[in-house]
């Protein structure tokens, strides 16, 4: 049995939590569920057979931009904006995010609000297949909309380019922190993406995103988490650069980051499937030196 970590509607909540506040008027519930080409799962298909009551389907590809040949880049303010004020999420709301797979893409939606300005918002601890397990309230009829008014106001300390990851790496201005599995990290494992080498950014330490959670996908305590980086060798007093293999399990690190206290960290959006087509790009293949 796992012991739930402390609610925190800025970082991470319980599904009890949630269940308290379900019928909340200023609450907004997203599903962000998104899964890897070879999962077999249609996340839109999912969501349409049944979700947390009020929840609305975040399309993590469609809301992005589309003007980037990478997958699932942030989109431009202007296009977030149109997209949640259509999906009624605004100003005054506390969000909640989730995912189908317990932990996974719902952490990118977190930071993605995040990098927008938005903090009132949290992941649910979990997931849908905790909510699922305890026998909670789901239903397949989609939300009734009314538009809401947002603003935004874009923290660019909180996402890198590879301009800014390359400097950064060659001159040990951060900690760069992989979510990758040990074997892609080392280069041992093919990437999913063709055409991308194999291996990791230069210096890079190896924080694989499913060692930050117990196996029925909550997060870990926040000693727990702290130790994990230790124990790859993250220096947790300096900044972090998360990155993984196309920012979405990137921002696990993220949120496990600011689960801990450590506020100077922010996300490689191009993340591998940039560097890697890069030839110019260093690679390193092997475990973290």
């Amino acid at each position: 049995m796992t012991t739930a970590p402390t609610d925190d509607t800025r970082t991470l909540v319980s599904t009890g939590w949630l269940a308290r506040h379900l019928r909340d008027p200023d609450l907004r519930i997203l599903d962000a569920s998104w899964y890897l080409p070879d999962a077999g799962r249609d996340a839109r298909a999912e969501y349409d057979a049944g979700h947390i009551p009020g929840a609305r389907f975040f399309d993590m590809d469609e809301i992005s931009d589309h003007r980037s040949s990478l997958p699932h880049m942030a989109p431009p303010p202007e296009k977030f904006i149109s997209r949640m004020r259509a999906m009624g999420v605004g100003d005054g709301h506390q969000i909640v995010v989730y995912d189908g797979a317990g932990l996974f893409s719902a952490a990118r939606v977190w930071w993605l609000f995040r990098l927008m300005g938005k903090m009132d918002v949290a992941v649910l601890d979990g997931g849908l297949p905790k909510w699922r397990a305890e026998a909670r309230e789901v239903e397949d009829m989609p939300p009734i909309l009314r538009d809401r008014h947002m603003t935004v106001s874009r923290q660019n300390h909180l996402v890198k380019d590879v301009t800014q990851v390359a400097h950064a790496a060659k001159l040990r201005e951060a900690e760069i922190v992989d979510a990758r599995g040990a074997a892609r990290f080392a280069g041992t494992a093919p990437e999913p993406r063709p055409g991308l080498r194999a291996g990791h950014i230069p210096g890079a330490r190896n924080v694989p995103f499913s060692t930050l959670l117990h196996a029925d996908g909550t997060m870990k305590p926040v000693p727990a988490l702290r130790a994990v980086f230790e124990a790859a060798g993250v220096d947790l007093s300096r900044p972090v650069i998360t990155t993984c293999g196309s920012g979405i399990t990137a921002a696990i690190l993220s949120l496990a980051l600011e689960r801990i206290g450590h506020r100077d960290h922010a996300l490689y959006d191009g993340s591998w499937a940039e560097w890697g087509m890069y030839d110019d790009l260093g690679v390193a293949t092997g475990p973290a030196s």
